[in-house]
């Protein structure tokens, strides 16, 4: 499956009318798809005319994504890209699936807005029609990682804490923890459709569970969950046809 295209920044949406955002979406984007490499500085001129805006918002977007984990300040000034252990991308993951089975828990102990959970059984019947295909062609896949990323997106609202929601925005946000971050490593796979089946039906439980008030059960099932992106982790560093998966190049082979 091909990475997701790199857009220059006068493509980019508004998002709030920010040139910094869309300067941050743009280094991002450049730095998950291994043009910035890892351990590399950051030449700001370079980035000047590359984009084709002032160091002032290339600056602040630096800044942002120092906060973010995909760079690192340098002692005499200026950012280098990050690179990661193998353990670094297990720990953002590990501490997502956490994050998440916390939120189901409250979810169901506090019982979740119908609206909401009517939203997410919606965006479960999206998916269920998608798998419901024998074989996916990479349309169907690039859908199926647009709703996964929806449903686990509900998941704060679930919870009806907005602390918890912001919590769950931030650390999906570390490098590598979004719960679509290494699903692309299925793309392709014979067993692609058998895994996210699993995906699936886990989602359907987390779901029952929150709906019947299991908040133990829910939290369980959401934990094990995430160990599916933890099999496609293992997968993308060991296999060298991954490659191309954003960020996978920012991972060191050997856990520190």
């Amino acid at each position: 499956m091909s990475p997701p295209p790199v857009h220059p920044v006068s493509e980019l949406p508004e998002e709030g009318g920010s040139q910094v955002v869309k300067v941050q979406i743009r280094l991002r984007e450049m730095i998950l798809a291994g043009e910035l490499s890892g351990g590399a500085r950051i030449a700001e001129l370079s980035i000047v005319e590359k984009l084709g805006v002032s160091r002032t918002p290339i600056r602040a977007a630096l800044m942002r994504l120092e906060q973010e984990g995909l760079l690192q300040a340098l002692p005499n000034g200026g950012y280098a890209v990050r690179t990661f252990s193998e353990r670094d991308a297990s720990d953002a993951i590990e501490l997502r699936g956490t994050m998440e089975g916390m939120a189901v828990r409250l979810a169901a102990e506090r019982g979740a807005a119908p609206m909401v959970l009517a939203e997410a059984r919606a965006c479960l019947g999206q998916i269920d029609a998608l798998l419901g295909e024998t074989a996916l062609n990479d349309e169907a896949f690039s859908r199926y990682v647009v709703l996964n990323e929806k449903f686990h997106g509900l998941i704060g609202e679930l919870s009806g804490s907005p602390l918890m929601g912001r919590e769950l925005e931030r650390v999906g946000s570390l490098p590598f923890a979004s719960p679509s971050g290494f699903v692309a490593v299925q793309a392709n796979s014979p067993q692609a459709r058998d895994m996210l089946i699993v995906a699936q039906n886990q989602h359907v439980q987390v779901l029952d569970a929150i709906e019947h008030r299991e908040g133990s059960r829910a939290e369980a099932i959401m934990r094990e969950h995430s160990r599916l992106a933890q099999r496609n982790l293992s997968e993308a560093v060991r296999n060298p046809r991954h490659g191309e998966i954003p960020g996978v190049r920012l991972i060191r082979k050997r856990s520190t």
